[in-house]
């Protein structure tokens, strides 16, 4: 996401970055000087707090709640931010629970530090590096001056933004998606796994459901099974891609979120405990390697 953002934003502008992984950050800022960015084309600094004071767009991408809590915390529990020329704007593409990041909102808003916005995104690391990332946003309709500028950021990071409504809107969106593909996932793998026990072959399989009612992003670009899509983290052994941990706890926020609105969600208990029992015994890989996961247990 960085380097898109630092290749599509004016020469003349300075992309400031913060991370707890300092390495990562030298070596991004060295990779932008040796690719001719210039010596001042990203700044490190040592704090969100930092950077916060220095940036009139902010842009923010963590795991979890409680990351985005903290990390807002030590930005304006100082004080008020220095006065720039333009309103601050606080992007925040991380997948967190619709209360959560209302509760955000309100500790930017309320005292007047900028404008913040819920903008989680779907693509995975693939659409990260290649800058094909759609986001989903939450964003006061009031003026239309916010959305658009909210659009032409996000622009820069991805190809699509869809605008759904009010501030914790981006985040309910998300859930909803990120739920289909919860269970998706699963019906992938439970079929592939049942068709390939038939005898089927698996690419022959794949490209039937592909062109027919089955067909999913689970089934076409991301097929659970090796060898079948050659970029899919199945075939190097489930490593990259969207890892299973992550797929459980977006799953948590959608069941958390379903609860308090009282909507039923039929699937969702039986969904969490498979992905539960699939990261016991394969931590660390893409989600996808629920199909290892069934396998092994049909043997």
């Amino acid at each position: 996401m960085a380097r898109n953002l630092r290749a599509k934003i004016p020469a003349s502008d300075t992309l400031i970055v913060h991370d707890v992984n300092e390495a990562t950050m030298q070596k991004f800022a060295a990779e932008a000087k040796a690719a001719g960015a210039g010596a001042n084309a990203v700044e490190i600094t040592d704090s969100a707090r930092a950077l916060a004071e220095k940036s009139d767009t902010i842009i923010t991408s963590l795991p979890e709640p409680v990351h985005v809590k903290h990390v807002f915390h030590s930005i304006l529990k100082p004080g008020p931010l220095p006065t720039l020329e333009r309103e601050r704007l606080f992007i925040d593409t991380s997948t967190i629970d619709p209360a959560s990041s209302k509760e955000v909102a309100y500790a930017v808003q309320a005292p007047n530090h900028g404008r913040f916005v819920d903008a989680p995104m779907s693509g995975g690391v693939v659409g990260a590096e290649a800058g094909t990332l759609s986001f989903m946003f939450g964003a006061s309709s009031k003026t239309g001056a916010l959305v658009e500028r909210v659009k032409l950021v996000l622009a820069h990071l991805g190809k699509n933004a869809w605008h759904l409504g009010e501030q914790g809107a981006g985040v309910s969106g998300k859930l909803a998606n990120n739920y289909i593909l919860a269970i998706n996932n699963i019906a992938v793998a439970e079929a592939m796994n049942l068709g390939v026990r038939w005898g089927l072959d698996p690419k022959a399989l794949a490209s039937m459901i592909n062109s027919s009612t089955g067909r999913c992003w689970p089934s076409e670009v991301n097929n659970p099974v090796p060898g079948v899509v050659e970029k899919a983290p199945a075939s190097r052994n489930y490593d990259g891609g969207f890892g299973i941990s992550l797929m459980r706890k977006d799953l948590k926020l959608a069941i958390a979120a379903a609860q308090e609105s009282g909507t039923p969600l039929e699937l969702a208990a039986t969904a969490r405990g498979l992905y539960d029992a699939v990261d016991d015994a394969h931590p660390g890989k893409d989600f996808s390697v629920v199909y290892k996961y069934l396998q092994e247990i049909s043997r």
